[in-house]
């Protein structure tokens, strides 16, 4: 059994939009292993997007990711990276495939609605930023 980590970013918890985009994780068999609403500080989102601190982006990233509450989620199943990933869509909203969260959620490149692990390795690292080990059912 799989696990990535997912954040629903402020846009979409702004939107009121959490519980149509859990319930896209859960009706293509991913489980929620752990969830909580946060307010990150800009503390944490430096910390958290430091893979990027070198990028133009890096600053309004950490801006945005600070702009209000996001829903920060351990999901599990099979092949759960690949899954979420497909679940989420293309970066960039315009080109996501139609029925993706970022499709149907987001408005553009900046505020596309969520965050999902790219890997295996980076899922365990995303997850014991948020999680320990204990929380995670």
């Amino acid at each position: 059994m799989e696990q990535t980590l997912s954040i629903i970013k402020p846009d979409a918890v702004k939107k009121n939009v959490v519980g149509k985009i859990i319930s896209r994780f859960e009706e293509n068999g991913l489980r929620i292993a752990a969830a909580k609403k946060v307010q990150l500080s800009r503390h944490e989102a430096q910390e958290f997007y430091a893979v990027h601190k070198e990028r133009p982006f890096y600053k309004d990233l950490v801006d945005f990711m600070v702009s209000g509450p996001v829903v920060v989620m351990v999901l599990e199943g099979n092949n759960a990276v690949a899954k979420n990933r497909e679940l989420m869509g293309a970066t960039n909203p315009k080109e996501a495939a139609a029925g993706t969260i970022r499709a149907d959620f987001a408005e553009s490149i900046d505020a596309n609605a969520v965050h999902g692990s790219d890997s295996k390795e980076n899922a365990a690292i995303e997850i014991a930023f948020f999680f320990a080990k204990s929380k995670i059912l």
